[in-house]
């Protein structure tokens, strides 16, 4: 899968921000522009890594492959 990443370089903390669009709340930062492409890499990994979930006895769990 392909996401788009938006890197900006912040004068005030001098440091770079990374932001995931698709992802909400998907962010990551660094001194270095590689290191905000690496952290936002492993966040985006993160975000999307499966959780447990909590069912109730009547739920049903099932997936969904899009693309």
């Amino acid at each position: 899968m392909k996401f788009r990443v938006i890197i900006e370089f912040d004068p005030e903390t001098a440091s770079y921000s990374a932001v995931c669009p698709e992802l909400p709340g998907c962010t990551s930062a660094g001194n270095t522009e590689q290191e905000a492409r690496q952290g936002i890499e492993e966040a985006i990994r993160l975000y999307l890594s499966p959780a447990d979930i909590p069912l109730g006895p009547e739920a049903k769990l099932f997936e969904v492959t899009v693309g």
